[in-house]
């Protein structure tokens, strides 16, 4: 009796640690993506010093400066020191609407702010090639009443709301988010900036309606930057709220 119960215990706990890979889904674009991609993403990050299934972040900018449109979607992975190293960029394709975070369905604009994706907001069905869901809304967006649905980093180039990336790069950041996920990181960390938060760019953006939000955003953007570590994000008094996530 006494093996039985700890059998039963055992399944139990094994089903518990197997959930977070379970619930991401694949196909056969997703399965070739890895098949293409793994080798070498394996051996760039080796170079490193760092492992394809070490823990990831991701970072968006919608611009790369005040002059230039197109922004970038960096992927930092975690080294033996616990702290997150700069891996590669990518450029964005495209992205919807202005500066700004999106306030409401329809509105044409691509989120900023802090999101987290989980293995189940992978998805390897996209009508875009891959994609995955950033969450949007999330805690503040709801606090402060915005709306919307399905905003995504996906690939076909191509965005209406979302964040676009040729399929090639889709399919690399897909990959290294696939692994992560096996690799037992239960989700990763999205932070998007509007771009680079710099005193400088405040500076040049101080009239705009969304400065003292940006402000906000600079915090997150500074705790990283400082630390190589992303912050746990919580929401109070309507304003985004930094701790140490370890």
């Amino acid at each position: 009796m006494f093996r039985t119960i700890l059998l039963i215990l055992f399944l139990i706990f094994s089903c518990i640690a197997q959930t977070s890979t379970a619930e991401m889904a694949e196909t056969r674009r997703s399965k070739d993506a890895a098949a293409r991609f793994t080798a070498p993403l394996q051996e760039a990050l080796n170079k490193k010093g760092l492992a394809l299934g070490d823990p990831v972040f991701l970072r968006i900018t919608k611009t790369k400066s005040q002059r230039n449109r197109q922004g970038k979607l960096e992927a930092f992975v975690e080294n033996e020191a616990g702290d997150f190293v700069l891996f590669k960029t990518w450029d964005i394709c495209t992205y919807s609407g202005k500066l700004g975070p999106k306030l409401k369905q329809g509105d044409g604009q691509s989120p900023e702010g802090f999101y987290f994706v989980k293995p189940a907001q992978m998805n390897p069905y996209s009508s875009y090639h891959l994609s995955f869901n950033l969450g949007y809304p999330n805690a503040y967006d709801r606090v402060h009443n915005r709306t919307g649905d399905f905003l995504m980093v996906h690939g076909d180039s191509v965005s209406i709301g979302c964040y676009a990336m040729t399929d090639k790069g889709i399919e690399e950041i897909y990959t290294l988010m696939g692994a992560a996920f096996k690799g037992g990181q239960p989700f990763i960390r999205v932070h998007v900036f509007p771009f680079p938060m710099t005193d400088k760019n405040l500076r040049l953006y101080k009239g705009n309606s969304n400065a003292a939000f940006w402000k906000n955003l600079k915090t997150g953007w500074d705790w990283f930057e400082k630390t190589a570590r992303p912050p746990n994000v919580n929401v109070a008094q309507k304003r985004y709220v930094f701790s140490a996530s370890r």
